[in-house]
């Protein structure tokens, strides 16, 4: 943690602002959302079939307007966009625990979703910047803060439901104004580095024109795919095998600290070694790899805690390959835009990510019975291994071709 805490001493006020910023959105998300769907069920007195009409249009609202946000960003500028998600978050949230209308719950819903579209490509947009060459490490420290919102959030959702769901989602709401408050008075405003008027098209079909990106983009799809395996396969696995909701809640702790203790020293030593294309690469054959334990194990007859055991060295790999990608995968981008499309090129990498986190869900959903049924348990895991293996291969073919940007071994401070 002091090397973390050296790493964050060492930016400039905006990009400690824009990290502790992080980890109070991660926070307030984190200590509401894994409640929500039972809170709609047994408080609101909801059907399934509309729990999950809110939970997917919260979804579809954030991951079909990131391309929006981005764009916006460019435009009007970051700090803007930023402070307008996080009033827009207050808002939804505040209104998921003050009606069980379902008229409201749904334009909470989508709200809550349209406002991570307008801060998430925002805040690594303006990072991006103000970082300049330190992009690497400042994503690093960035995710530690991501980290510690997941660690905590969930944490403190529980302490609070104890006064009642109301309470849960007025305190989120809460944190996420204090964000926009402190964004406010805190941010230094920049100015978005096209004018107003400059038609959108234009730089849409810059985005999507250019090959290079497109292709990185794609090439990395199947990362988010894997990485969401944490919220569905791995935990599913979990509570079939017994563990229930105390061991799935240790999945998620063993990725969070993880996170927290080793993501910085994790991303000194791999630029200190490796180029960003091999860091990414490596990352991602280390994430498809880490489901091969599951997928032995599933074939072998062994007790339970077997199979917990190969799913926690799962959640352990697969989070150290995502640690080592992720800092270099958000540089990337940023050096990939260019000075003037940032946002708008976070913004369309976010749109394919959740692409890509749809089909992982269905492939993973659909084939965990099918396979079970058909005596083939390990082929969903199988494949998810190849889907990552491929991935690398995608990535290092890139770079290997001069498709990405020459930036060497990327500088971290020690």
């Amino acid at each position: 943690m002091r090397s973390t805490l050296r790493q964050f001493r060492s930016f400039d006020r905006p990009i400690r602002l824009l990290q502790i910023n992080q980890a109070g959105i991660n926070l307030g998300f984190y200590m509401l959302m894994p409640y929500l769907a039972q809170h709609l069920s047994a408080g609101a007195g909801l059907a399934a079939w509309t729990i999950g009409l809110i939970l997917g249009l919260r979804n579809m609202s954030q991951q079909g307007m990131f391309l929006i946000g981005g764009t916006l960003a460019d435009r009007l500028g970051c700090k803007p966009m930023i402070m307008l998600g996080c009033a827009l978050r207050t808002a939804g949230f505040a209104l998921f625990g003050l009606t069980s209308s379902l008229p409201l719950l749904i334009v909470a819903a989508l709200v809550t979703g349209f406002a991570g579209a307008l801060f998430n490509p925002a805040a690594r947009a303006y990072l991006a910047v103000a970082a300049g060459e330190r992009k690497v490490a400042a994503f690093a420290v960035f995710n530690v803060f991501c980290q510690g919102g997941i660690l905590l959030g969930p944490l403190l959702g529980i302490v609070l439901l104890k006064i009642g769901f109301t309470a849960v989602c007025l305190s989120a709401a809460a944190i996420f104004a204090v964000l926009t408050v402190l964004q406010g008075l805190c941010l230094p405003a920049r100015r978005g580095p096209l004018p107003a008027d400059r038609p959108v098209l234009r730089d849409w079909r810059q985005a999507f024109g250019d090959r290079a990106f497109v292709s990185f983009a794609v090439a990395m799809i199947a990362s988010y795919a894997l990485s969401f395996q944490m919220y569905l396969a791995l935990p599913l696995d979990v509570q079939r095998l017994g563990g229930g909701e105390a061991g799935v809640a240790a999945l998620y702790a063993i990725s969070a600290l993880l996170g927290i203790a080793g993501q910085v020293r994790l991303t000194t030593w791999c630029s200190g070694r490796w180029s960003r294309g091999q860091a990414i690469s490596r990352g991602l054959a280390l994430m498809g790899l880490a489901f091969l334990p599951p997928a032995v194990v599933a074939h072998l007859p062994l007790p339970a805690l077997g199979g917990i055991l190969a799913v926690a060295t799962c959640t352990f790999l697969l989070t150290l390959g995502t640690m080592a990608a992720f800092p270099f995968e958000m540089a990337t981008i940023a050096d990939m835009a260019g000075d003037r499309l940032i946002g708008t090129y976070y913004g369309l990498y976010n749109l394919l990510s959740g692409i890509g986190v749809l089909a992982g869900n269905l492939m993973a959903g659909g084939l965990v019975d099918v396979a079970r049924s058909a005596g083939l348990a390990g082929l969903p895991w199988v494949l998810l291994a190849v889907a990552g293996l491929v991935s690398a291969a995608a990535v290092r073919r890139l770079e290997r071709h001069d498709r990405l940007p020459s930036s060497g071994q990327a500088a971290v401070a020690t």
